[in-house]
């Protein structure tokens, strides 16, 4: 499936935590592929509808159709991105409801770490694509840039022995440069290109960075709702006083993330 569907059960609350995040990476991330106006897309674990949008106002695609895992997601989405071009549905990121060799371009956001087996899944993308299609996928930098994570994990750990497994950064040490393109050339993609793309995330204060981690929805997140209220409270007040701040009080941040280009050869 395209993410596990028991922390992404809300798509306003992801929208509070990393879509409004998304979507300035999408917002960067279409215009990077370079693509032809027109053919059929496939946005697969489309998530409340951020890259769709991206790909509408950057691409001119003739069609999109938009998979995702969550019910609640595809909801949000279909009532966010209303476009005759487009179509949302529940359903599976390595079974994808087309014939093979008919979408022009496959994207991907922030989805691959979440599926259970991402060479199957890229496989089944390369199958649907018409020869010379285009890929595109990006992924969070857990281990590194995404400074949100990897601020929130690295003082979970320090508080709690149980989060150093449950980190992000740990569980998805692929969401980086080489082992993505070995990945989507085991897929048998070629061309395979992988660039940062790094979006300041400056949040306004601290209960600006800290109310999303409440909602439930995301692994961190997921985390903290299953914390007892002392502990919540200690990795509140940590985190409280390790954040950096400008001089307005401001959390100023950096998001990265990695992003994948590549071709089903002819």
């Amino acid at each position: 499936m395209s993410r596990p569907t028991g922390t992404w059960s809300s798509g306003a609350a992801y929208e509070a935590y990393v879509g409004r995040w998304s979507r300035a990476v999408a917002g960067r991330f279409v215009p990077s592929l370079d693509a032809s106006g027109g053919g059929g897309w496939i946005d697969v674990g489309c998530g409340t509808g951020v890259l769709t949008a991206a790909v509408l106002e950057h691409a001119a695609p003739s069609s999109v159709l938009g998979l995702d895992a969550s019910t609640a997601f595809v909801q949000v989405a279909r009532e966010r991105v209303v476009d005759p071009r487009v179509r949302f549905e529940v359903g599976d990121a390595a079974d994808l409801p087309v014939g093979s060799s008919t979408v022009d371009a496959v994207v991907s956001g922030l989805v691959l770490n979440f599926l259970p087996d991402r060479l199957r899944a890229l496989t089944e993308w390369h199958r649907v694509l018409r020869p010379g299609g285009l890929l595109g996928l990006y992924v969070w930098d857990y281990a590194g840039e995404m400074q949100l994570m990897r601020r929130f994990w690295d003082a979970a750990a320090e508080l709690d022995p149980v989060a150093a497994a449950l980190d992000e950064g740990r569980l998805s040490a692929f969401c980086s440069p080489g082992p993505l393109r070995e990945l989507a050339e085991a897929a048998g993609f070629a061309e395979v290109r992988v660039d940062a793309i790094d979006v300041p995330t400056v949040f306004r204060d601290f209960d600006d960075f800290w109310t999303p981690f409440l909602g439930g929805t995301g692994p961190a997140p997921a985390y903290v709702a299953g914390l007892a209220p002392e502990a919540r409270e200690r990795l509140r007040g940590l985190l409280d006083a390790r954040l950096p701040r400008d001089e307005g009080g401001a959390i100023p941040l950096v998001a990265r993330a990695w992003a994948v280009r590549a071709r089903r050869p002819d």
